[in-house]
């Protein structure tokens, strides 16, 4: 347990920087790569703050392994200290109003198509991704 609170601590201090002046940003725009489930349940804890707390937008893009949390038939592990798989608070953050969008390299690698996505996530437009990155009035994470 005190190695999961140093992990999240470390967490919160590298990405503080990015709320600091949270008047100013917009809000962030969220890479997740990982399939490692406690990384994607820090990078949906932050978007859930995000959104809750600072009332700020959140677009979030799946890539490489964080892609499965995408697909309707996918197991995502609970992760113990948050009571819930990143999936599941993905779902939620969806409900309310965050934009997931999926590596448009992915199902096309997987041999699959847009039917195996779960309601609220949608194939990315590179161009409109780029778009959103270049957007200065939002902060990026990635993780």
């Amino acid at each position: 347990m005190k190695k999961i609170f140093m992990a999240l601590a470390l967490a919160t201090s590298l990405t503080m920087p990015c709320f600091a002046d949270e008047d100013k940003a917009d809000g962030l725009n969220v890479i997740v790569t990982s399939g490692e489930p406690q990384t994607q349940m820090m990078s949906m804890v932050l978007s859930m703050m995000t959104i809750e707390k600072l009332n700020k937008k959140v677009n979030m893009v799946l890539c490489d392994k964080a892609g499965t949390l995408a697909l309707k038939d996918s197991d995502s592990p609970v992760v113990k200290a948050m009571d819930a798989s990143p999936k599941q608070v993905m779902q939620q953050l969806i409900s309310k109003g965050m934009d997931v969008k999926l590596c448009p390299l992915y199902l096309p690698s997987i041999g699959k198509d847009e039917s195996v996505l779960i309601k609220g996530v949608e194939v990315a437009d590179p161009a409109k991704v780029a778009a959103r990155l270049l957007n200065k009035n939002f902060n990026i994470l990635s993780y």
